[in-house]
């Protein structure tokens, strides 16, 4: 899996960033030859939840809950955790990308004069903001720093961040997005791990990358994964993508290196094996039985 906010902060010559303690504001005019991605498909991650406005071109984000075309002029919110990223070859992307950790996220709601009252609903991965021109006019003013040969001051930087959190915020149009800031505000720890569990079982990261998603120590994420699902992460993990395959494989018409690709199998083999020993018979011939004779 590739770290998104890394991945950007290799490519200085096509980007400005501006840094404010572990956030992150970067302009990234990604012409064809600065693609952050090889391939057409590539798995992105981000431990960070991540605002972007897009300036130009057009992407793909696939996630466990459905796909997102994203093109010129959205403003979008994209949670923390993983994605697979679809990218076209014909134009390049660019973008005015914000990463804002979670608890600067809390400790700006919690600013807020008047408290969050959202009803509690599901929130996809991916949100869509809805246009105003508050926030049209906060992209605006972000530009002129761009363009600026001086860098803004830290303070400066800091409440820009604030502005642009409290903007959304101030919009009912973003419904489901403030259910997922009250959600962060609000949330047991355990429903916090469930929801992380569940949103990002079917991409290939490492152990101490869930445990980052979910704001623990790798020991503390051990721990409390036990407690909750009465299972070890990597067992929990292999159950839900077999399941996951099988899915794929059965209701999706996905062939078996497509099914194993989107459950989080790098390895071919090790899918076709661990299917194998898990349903008794090769994913090959759940193909072979849909097949018409």
């Amino acid at each position: 899996m590739v770290n998104f906010q890394a991945k950007v902060l290799e490519y200085p010559d096509y980007s400005r960033q501006f840094n404010c303690g572990d956030s992150l504001i970067t302009a990234f005019y990604c012409p064809l030859e600065a693609r952050l991605m090889l391939n057409r498909f590539s798995d992105l991650w981000s431990q960070h939840n991540y605002i972007f406005y897009v300036m130009d071109g057009r992407k793909v984000w696939h996630t466990a809950h459905g796909s997102y075309e994203l093109k010129k002029g959205d403003c979008v919110f994209v949670r923390k955790g993983a994605n697979i990223v679809e990218q076209f070859f014909d134009t390049g992307f660019c973008l005015l990308l914000f990463f804002i950790p979670d608890e600067f996220l809390c400790e700006t709601l919690q600013s807020k004069a008047k408290p969050l009252n959202s009803p509690g609903r599901k929130f996809s991965p991916v949100m869509l903001l809805k246009s105003s021109e508050t926030l049209n006019n906060f992209f605006v003013s972000m530009f002129s720093y761009f363009r600026d040969t001086k860098e803004p001051d830290q303070s400066l930087l800091e409440l820009k961040f604030k502005e642009l959190i409290l903007t959304i915020a101030d919009n009912p149009g973003n419904a489901e997005l403030l259910s997922y800031f009250c959600s962060l505000l609000r949330e047991p720890r355990s429903v916090s791990l469930q929801r992380i569990m569940e949103d990002n079982y079917s991409f290939n990261l490492k152990m101490e990358q869930y445990a980052e998603l979910s704001n623990r120590s790798l020991s503390a994420f051990k721990r409390d994964f036990q407690k909750q699902f009465n299972s070890t992460p990597g067992k929990w993990l292999l159950e839900k993508r077999l399941q996951h395959a099988m899915h794929l494989l059965s209701s999706q018409d996905k062939n078996v290196s497509e099914a194993a690709f989107e459950s989080g199998f790098e390895n071919p083999s090790h899918f076709s094996r661990s299917f194998k020993e898990r349903f008794g018979i090769p994913p090959t011939a759940i193909k072979q039985a849909q097949t018409p004779v």
